[in-house]
């Protein structure tokens, strides 16, 4: 068969987007376990050790996962920013009539400027949620 009728293949998701996802996916389980367990199902006595127990495991989740997300939520997200082949540094913008102009300039700003994932415009208001 020649190559160009050969049926092409959807990308492939690469291994890290699965690896945090599963991740994520892990620790919103053992968050929702964790509170979701009922309060009668601990052998009288011990209501409150359990309650501690529950306590301390969801406490140590949020914990790391703070530790996780902070340095992503701060992290540079255009390497190439404040240099001079940086891509997102060109603005563009057009102004019809007596409108007030429009550039790209809102959009690649923080980014151009070595902004983090919390100084995006609508991204950082969601991250703002997260912990770390």
């Amino acid at each position: 068969m020649a190559s160009h009728a050969r049926p092409r293949h959807r990308r492939r998701v690469p291994l890290s987007a699965l690896r945090v996802g599963l991740a994520l996916s892990v620790a919103g389980t053992a968050l929702v376990a964790a509170g979701a367990a009922p309060a009668g199902a601990a052998a009288p006595g011990h209501g409150d050790k359990a309650a501690r127990t529950r306590q301390a495991v969801t406490g140590a989740l949020l914990h790391s996962l703070a530790g996780g997300l902070g340095p992503v939520k701060k992290l540079k997200l255009d390497p190439l920013s404040g240099t001079a082949a940086d891509p997102l540094n060109n603005t563009i913008g057009t102004q019809i009539a007596d409108f007030k102009p429009l550039t790209t300039g809102l959009v690649t700003g923080p980014l151009a400027g070595g902004g983090a994932l919390e100084d995006l415009p609508l991204a950082g208001a969601i991250v703002g949620l997260l912990p770390g």
